[in-house]
């Protein structure tokens, strides 16, 4: 489907970032090309110049993702009110390159949650969006393991923030850390990754209502939970998703070992099942939501360390070493009465790397203190819930020292 093009939101001289079309599916423009004068312009309008649909979205969520990347960043109101469909297409493409994790994985949360809410009207981009943001996900997971935990853990705990997409980031990257030790075929992995950014599409917009809502759920919600595993494959086959495993893995990732879980009572026993159900469990388990405070991680980890029958579980062990007991972006309670957020996971499950935010006598640090907590007068005394520690945690501030 085609829409109409305004012309005269592109710039003379500059390459146009979508293919123009006339009334009858001609090529008046190419991809790349620029408008070369008024005189240019005017000889395109009488052909009533169009754009395919999927085109207009794609280039329509760049400029809405860098007008929310320039708000997140507290750049100036005249920036933000100067920034034009040309700038943001080519400043997207730039941003996406040069960003480190304090500014990219807020922007990947940005595209992710858009995707989710948009589910069937995304149409025949859906596959290409997902792909590069899957993409830039896993290089990111990749190359900075630790900082990716910090800033993921710290955006759950952030309630102003769609939390379905931050949980889905969150899993997909506790999977890929765990995944290859657990001896996951790389397509596997891949399956893998996907399904734990997608599982919840069939319910998007109610997991952020009701991760929002103090009181039980409705019959209604009751309902659409039960449903969504099933769904959200539906959905996805619309969309173009072909993998067998992939959709397996999101109808399926509510079933249990024993039988017990939905939607269809029956019992599941592949690694990349256990493993998905495990990092989806620990998110949600982390996640504060209205009414109550996430479980601490130490707490969370315990749980997933030993398993429904309260035995060893040698797949939780694996998530712990690789997680650790307090993972990057968690709030802990040192030995020394300071309260801190952990920065790096250590070379022990129990020992990470800590910013101390607030020191002993409860008064927010002037400066951040980096604690190694493998000294005994900084060792990890207990895990905090989020709304303990009274600090704003200026994420990229940190990031910059480690």
């Amino acid at each position: 489907m085609y829409k109409p093009l305004p012309l005269e939101v592109i710039a003379l001289n500059q390459p146009v970032p979508v293919n123009v079309w006339d009334t009858k599916g001609m090529l008046l423009l190419r991809k790349g090309e620029p408008i070369t004068s008024e005189q240019h312009r005017g000889h395109l309008m009488l052909h009533g110049p169009m754009v395919r649909e999927s085109d207009w979205q794609a280039w329509s969520y760049s400029y809405t993702a860098e007008l929310d990347r320039r708000v997140r960043s507290n750049e100036s109101l005249s920036r933000i009110a100067g920034v034009t469909h040309m700038v943001s297409v080519r400043a997207a493409a730039a941003n996406e390159d040069a960003a480190g994790p304090a500014q990219a994985w807020p922007d990947l949360h940005a595209g992710l949650c858009s995707l989710l809410y948009q589910g069937a009207d995304a149409g025949d981009q859906f596959l290409d969006r997902l792909s590069r943001l899957m993409q830039r996900s896993q290089a990111l997971w990749r190359s900075h393991p630790d900082e990716s935990l910090l800033v993921l853990v710290q955006l759950l705990f952030d309630t102003r923030v769609g939390y379905s997409a931050s949980h889905a980031l969150l899993s997909a990257g506790l999977c890929s850390l765990v995944a290859p030790s657990a001896g996951l075929a790389s397509e596997v992995q891949q399956s893998l990754f996907g399904a734990a950014l997608c599982m919840n599409i069939g319910m998007t917009r109610a997991h952020d209502a009701m991760a929002r809502q103090a009181g039980d759920l409705s019959a209604a919600q009751r309902q659409t939970v039960a449903e969504h595993p099933l769904a959200g494959a539906a959905l996805l086959r619309e969309l173009g998703v072909q993998d067998p495993l992939w959709l397996q893995l999101v109808e399926e990732h509510h079933e249990r070992s024993d039988g017990s879980g939905y939607p269809q009572g029956k019992p599941v026993s592949l690694p990349a099942q256990r493993l998905l159900q495990m990092a989806d469990s620990y998110v949600a388990c982390l996640s504060p939501r209205q009414g109550r405070g996430g479980l601490v991680a130490q707490q969370a980890a315990r749980e997933l360390y030993l398993g429904p029958n309260q035995q060893p579980d040698p797949l939780g062990a694996l998530f712990v070493k690789h997680v650790g007991l307090y993972p990057p972006g968690s709030f802990v309670r040192l030995a020394s009465g300071e309260m801190g957020v952990v920065a790096r996971r250590g070379s022990k499950a129990n020992a990470p790397l800590v910013f101390a935010l607030v020191g002993r006598h409860g008064l927010p640090l002037g400066e951040p203190a980096l604690r190694d907590t493998q000294d005994a007068a900084h060792e990890v005394r207990a895990g905090l819930p989020p709304g303990e520690v009274k600090v704003v945690v200026n994420v990229r501030r940190l990031l910059d020292r480690l």
